[in-house]
């Protein structure tokens, strides 16, 4: 297993809990390996995270709902996802890898339709070993349009100029992930990151989640220099920003914060309870095909 940390082994009640109907936009599930095996060719292998552990973390936060991603540690065997959705309940959905496109049937992903996946992951990062050819790509948003399921896209270490030209002329849902991945020291008002972003917000199909930011950012805890940039991109689409906590936190070269801390980050990010409201009920709500608010 590679050398990553594992997520807080504590996590504690925030200064303010979650609102009710409040989703959880991403989070992930992993091993015991015995039970889910690593595919070969990860990148990555993390310590196990199980859905028991993700409850005492939502039951401290304040989160009763969520969407549990596949991550490209499992690829296109989706099994626990399935059932981690089993075992959380009708509260929760997921999103597929999209390599479930390439390598399984219609049954299999009209399965995981069934289950409650509403969008699948894309990678463009070849550190991963998860993309997609293009033509593998293009039949991908081809079911995905047929399917009525969104984008989801996992930014590359510098960002999203890199990869951009494959999706930014679609028009489906996308959801970018991690704020794009801008660069902290730059602000948003010089990262060419936040710049492509508020674009592609212009647009009306794309969405971005307020996520990562104690990685994004180069000040460390508080994490300051990072309330710039999700300011930015919330007041470019205040009606498609989601927040998501990211648990259990992949690929940790040191210790996690407290998931408390990331929450509470979110509180610093907007200026009134209709943003919070919009960014952790409404707008994912939306999204992901929720039919109640709470």
């Amino acid at each position: 297993m590679n050398d990553y940390f594992p997520f807080h082994p504590e996590p504690r009640t925030p200064s303010r809990r979650a609102l009710p109907g409040a989703i959880d936009s991403q989070f992930h599930i992993l091993g015991p390996r015995e039970k889910y095996p690593v595919r070969a060719g990860a990148a990555y292998e993390m310590p196990t995270a199980t859905p028991e552990a993700l409850r005492r973390v939502h039951d401290a936060l304040g989160f009763q709902r969520g969407i549990v991603v596949q991550t490209t540690t499992y690829g296109e065997d989706h099994t626990v996802v399935l059932d981690a959705l089993a075992a959380l309940g009708p509260g929760y959905k997921g999103c597929a890898n999209a390599l479930v496109f390439e390598a399984r049937d219609d049954a299999y992903i009209e399965k995981l339709h069934a289950a409650g996946v509403r969008g699948a992951r894309f990678s463009f990062r070849q550190a991963l070993g998860a993309v997609l050819s293009r033509p593998a790509f293009d039949r991908a948003v081809a079911r995905i349009r047929e399917l009525g399921w969104y984008m989801k896209v996992q930014p590359e270490q510098t960002g999203i100029l890199e990869s951009v030209s494959w999706y930014e002329d679609l028009d489906i849902p996308i959801l970018i992930d991690h704020m794009g991945r801008p660069d902290a020291t730059l602000g948003p008002d010089r990262d060419p990151n936040i710049a492509k972003l508020r674009q592609l917000l212009a647009r009306g199909n794309f969405w971005v989640m307020l996520s990562l930011g104690e990685k994004i950012s180069q000040a460390g805890a508080p994490y300051d220099d990072v309330v710039p940039l999700a300011r930015a991109l919330i007041d470019a689409a205040p009606n498609r920003c989601l927040w998501a906590s990211d648990w259990p936190h992949p690929v940790s070269k040191k210790p996690p914060p407290n998931d408390a801390d990331l929450l509470e980050l979110l509180y610093r990010y907007v200026r009134n309870e209709d943003e919070l409201r919009r960014i952790l009920v409404d707008n994912p709500a939306k999204l992901f095909g929720y039919e109640e608010a709470a």
